[in-house]
């Protein structure tokens, strides 16, 4: 499913809670090779973790799944983004925008055209949505890694916020059957930036299965 295809936000229920059942809806009848980046790299996860059968093996590129760290990487994260929601509360998307792409984009907000520009503004709000999944654990991801054979590949870019490291390591630590790679010169961006070597890793990654 292309970014930013799914259905609107239905508030009467959590982000993740849908997001995640609508992702499911697309997966073949046979078991599958999930790939997922980012917040949908988490989607991927709970998928494998509610649905192991359906799931031949995983690849993760740099899930966001904050409350795997503790770190100095996960502060720092936090420190950063703590202008967020004061943005929000404020009306001021696109200083919300440029707080967030500034950890995670490989452009400013300022640099972009106008329609991505609107594009990321509109959708600004779905970080502050995604905290009780992604900060607080709600859909009690961690709990269940253990159990969870399903072969994976945790993924990262060598220059991404020090966070995603930590959030693979724990990842690498609780899952029986993970492996974990870094793509040189990276960032979090890495799938469109370095599609290249983002391929050539999940090929590897698939051909040794």
């Amino acid at each position: 499913m292309a970014h930013g295809h799914g259905p609107d936000h239905d508030r009467t229920r959590d982000f993740h809670d849908q997001a995640t059942a609508e992702a499911a809806r697309h997966l073949p009848d046979a078991p599958c090779h999930l790939i997922g980046h980012s917040f949908g790299a988490t989607l991927a996860l709970r998928i494998a973790l509610d649905q192991p059968a359906r799931i031949a093996s995983l690849t993760l590129f740099e899930p966001v799944l904050f409350c795997a760290s503790n770190g100095p990487g996960r502060a720092a994260h936090d420190g950063h983004s703590a202008g967020l929601p004061r943005a929000l509360a404020g009306g001021d998307t696109a200083a919300a925008a440029r707080i967030f792409l500034d950890l995670w984009g490989t452009q400013s907000f300022d640099d972009l055209p106008e329609r991505h520009r609107t594009y990321i503004t509109d959708r600004i709000w779905i970080p502050e949505v995604t905290e009780p999944a992604l900060v607080y654990d709600r859909a009690h991801i961690l709990a269940r890694l253990p159990r969870l054979m399903t072969p994976t590949l945790l993924l990262q870019g060598a220059n991404s916020p020090p966070v995603v490291s930590e959030i693979n390591t724990r990842l690498a630590d609780d899952l029986p059957n993970a492996q974990c790679h870094t793509i040189p010169n990276a960032g979090h961006m890495a799938p469109i930036t370095h599609t290249r070597q983002s391929g050539a890793a999940i090929t590897a990654f698939l051909d040794r299965l």
